[in-house]
């Protein structure tokens, strides 16, 4: 899927759903580490990786985007360090320039109210009033991967970003992850009007019956008889 087509199918989703839909598809779990959160609650972003490696200068966020495609997003691995900042409202202008959609750090940004007057889209673990102190050796892969917690990503991978936290998949998957957490969507949306019917989702979800067949057969799941009846609240 193109940016733009992502961006637009994201904008009725969430990253609940797309992590659903990723189990759903048994691909692997790629969320970054809880905490991350977007700097104007409500903010949405959905694109291709933009990855960079960052070593204590600006000048490698500048390199990097200059061969951004439109609507990529910063993708900014410093490490998950909380004595620095390694962005802030010149980086954000910058990125706006250069047609990306928006920075996700793994780590700290700066110059919040002027991050917030600009109103581009930034999604970090948090603030600090320091900017790097430092000048680290630059890796080979610096400007092709980066780190964000445990697992690593490429510009191979989509983002996708809201209030919940932020979310990886493969992007020659992209379509089937957006299509598989529209059908999640539309079956819990269906349940959730049924609830303001007055249909609990006992009733919904045919909990008498799975009691009864977990009783014959303790190895039962509750995974395994929302698979029989499509009833998708957890996957």
């Amino acid at each position: 899927m193109k940016n733009d087509e992502l961006a637009r199918a994201f904008s009725a989703l969430s990253t609940p759903l797309i992590a659903d839909a990723m189990v759903r598809l048994d691909l692997p779990p790629l969320i970054a580490p809880a905490g991350v959160a977007p700097l104007r609650p409500g903010t949405r972003l959905a694109g291709r990786v933009l990855p960079v490696r960052h070593y204590g200068s600006v000048d490698i966020f500048i390199e990097v985007m200059a061969g951004a495609e439109q609507g990529d997003i910063l993708v900014i691995d410093n490490r998950g360090r909380t004595d620095e900042a390694c962005i802030g409202d010149l980086t954000a202008l910058e990125a706006r320039a250069q047609g990306l959609a928006g920075i996700v750090v793994w780590g700290l940004h700066r110059d919040t109210a002027a991050l917030r007057e600009i109103d581009f889209p930034v999604f970090s673990y948090g603030v600090c009033p320091f900017g790097p102190l430092r000048h680290d050796e630059r890796e080979p892969e610096a400007l092709s991967s980066a780190c964000f917690g445990e697992l690593w990503t490429t510009n191979e991978d989509v983002v996708f970003a809201d209030d919940d936290g932020v979310v990886f998949a493969p992007a020659q998957r992209a379509g089937e992850v957006v299509d598989v957490a529209r059908q999640i969507h539309e079956t819990e949306r269906r349940q959730a009007q049924a609830l303001a019917r007055g249909q609990t989702l006992y009733e919904q979800l045919r909990f008498r019956e799975y009691l009864a067949k977990r009783a014959t057969d303790p190895g039962f799941t509750f995974r395994e008889h929302l698979r029989e009846i499509k009833g998708a609240i957890e996957e």
